[in-house]
Formats: structure tokens, sequence, C-alpha cells
């Protein structure tokens, strides 16, 4: 598979036996696509997440504690949901489909139909719960960035474009695509996240719970 917005043909042999080109490849559990975006990986996880939430019926019954079930729901769906989140680059419509994902486990939960016509800000005070899957990522995402740019390793190297190949001269028109590290809001740089990340209490504290929101953007 090449990852690319060109359509430049690539022919790799190995023992005079060619390899497939893929449009979509699944390693280690994710789905990796041509394009580069994780639009499919995340729809393919959501839909994982709603089919073993449909199996789990004891988060059906109001006989638990609500605290409990919402517990088992961040536990056992969640994980299944956001397995590989640290490394998504997450564009305005993905953001939404983890929102409504996220909505949609707590009526399921509550056995609140899309009919009901109850709105999403009244499930939220029925749960006492706030929109928090998007800070999950983002919290996520920074312990993960964050040991990355403490190590010597090819992925920081990848990072950081010091990996060879081809790059594009001309620049397509419109808005520059979103990158790996724009989710973490910090607009001064990458020098100044390297910085930031040497110290381990000054990156939790930039990035912990209570980091802001997520603004949604789309690149």
């Amino acid at each position: 598979m090449k990852i690319s917005r060109q359509s430049i043909p690539v022919t790799i042999k190995i023992d005079q036996k060619q390899l497939e080109n893929v449009k979509c490849f699944k390693y280690l559990g994710s789905l990796l696509t041509d394009d580069g975006r994780c639009t499919c990986e995340i729809k393919s996880r959501i839909a994982m997440a709603k089919a073993a939430f449909s199996k789990k019926k004891i988060l059906f019954t109001s006989k638990l504690d609500l605290n409990l079930r919402k517990k088992l729901v961040k536990c056992y769906i969640w994980s299944i949901a956001l397995y590989g989140a640290e490394t998504w680059t997450l564009r305005a419509v993905d953001q939404k489909h983890l929102e409504s994902f996220e909505m949609w486990c707590w009526r399921r939960m509550e056995k609140i139909s899309w009919t009901d016509y109850v709105r999403n800000e009244e499930v939220l005070i029925r749960v006492s719960e706030q929109r928090n899957i998007l800070h999950e990522i983002r919290k996520r995402k920074a312990n993960w960035i964050g040991h990355v740019l403490r190590r010597n390793c090819l992925l920081k190297e990848a990072i950081e474009g010091k990996i060879d190949g081809r790059i594009e001269v001309t620049r397509r028109r419109g808005r520059r695509r979103k990158k790996l590290l724009d989710d973490l809001g910090d607009r001064r740089g990458y020098c100044h996240l390297k910085e930031k990340a040497l110290d381990r209490i000054t990156w939790r504290n930039c990035f912990g719970r209570d980091c802001g929101p997520v603004v949604l953007t789309d690149y």
C-alpha cells in the first residue's frame, strides 16, 4: 500500500514476485488507508464498540448503580472504540462521529430512543456527565507523544521529517492538511512542544484533564 495524494504507480517485488498494491490494510488491529486519513479506522472502531455494547446486557439493567455502569462503559466499550487513538489525526467530521458515539452510549445505557425527542444536554444531565471522549483522546495522545519526544527513536525522526522520501514541491490549493501534533492545540510550534516534553510535570500540567476545550477544525 502506498500512502500519497498522487496516483504514482509503485512496483515492489520480492523473489521475483510482485506484491499486491491495496487501498486499505489492517495492521495490529488498526485499519490503514492509502489516503492517510483516520476516518475509516474511526468508523470501524465505533462499529466494533457498538457491537460489544450490545452484548453487555448488564449495562442496560437499572439494578446496578449509575456510576458503576458508566465506569463499565468507559472501561470496556470506550477501550474498544479508542484503540490506537493516540495516533489519530482528527478532523471535524471525525470528532463529530466520536461525539455522536459518546451520546449513543449514554442513550442506550438509559434506554432513551431517538424518537423520544430528548436533547443531548438533557441526556448528559441524567447521567451526570459532560462530553469527555475528545478530551480522553487528547489526554492519551499527549501522554504518548510526550514519551516519543523524550526518546531518540525512529518514530521521533518520522515526526520531525528526518526520514528520506519523496517531497512535493508544489503546494496544493486550500488550507493545509492537519498534522498529528495539531490536536494538542499548541500553536507555538514543534520546538516549544519538544522543550515542554522534557519536563514530565510541566507536560502533565499543560495537557491534563483541565487543559481546555478541544477546538473543532477541519483540514
